[in-house]
């Protein structure tokens, strides 16, 4: 799990790609406004600033969906302790019927795409931020997914 976050950068690039448009439209209105003050043709310099201002607009709607869908990446430490706690889920989730499996995995968003140059499966979810579901008692059995109040 740890190697495979290590390889989400897309989100880092998008992330640092917005905030160096943003600090390009500001030195733009920063030269723009220093343009007007010496005496350029307003019309003309109006309209530059409209296109920075549109342009560090953009960047920052674009900073903020990627902070806002940005993963949490997790340690060692984290994947360990989290492994732990689910205790033995493989035979829980053996034994568990059909629909239940498909709708835990559907309320996962749960993805399985096949590399047939290394023969294996890639595993990947996203975990609702807003889900609330608690699984009780794993080790001992499996207990339907509720939800708090």
């Amino acid at each position: 799990m740890a190697t495979a976050q290590a390889n989400m950068s897309s989100h880092d690039l998008v992330i640092d790609q917005a905030r160096r448009a943003i600090e390009e439209s500001n030195a733009k209105l920063v030269n723009y406004r220093a343009a007007l003050d010496a005496g350029a043709d307003p019309v003309v310099i109006t309209s530059w600033i409209a296109q920075a201002q549109a342009a560090k607009t953009a960047a920052e709607r674009n900073l903020r969906e990627a902070r806002r869908t940005q993963t949490q990446a997790l340690s060692h430490e984290e994947i360990a302790a989290l492994v732990e706690d689910l205790g033995d889920m493989a035979s829980a989730l053996g034994e568990a019927e059909p629909a239940e499996k498909a709708d835990l995995y559907r309320q996962l968003d749960l993805r399985l795409t096949y590399q047939p140059s290394t023969n294996t499966v890639k595993a990947e979810l996203k975990i609702n931020p807003a889900y609330r579901g608690v699984m009780e008692r794993v080790r001992g059995g499996t207990q339907p997914l509720r939800t708090r109040p």
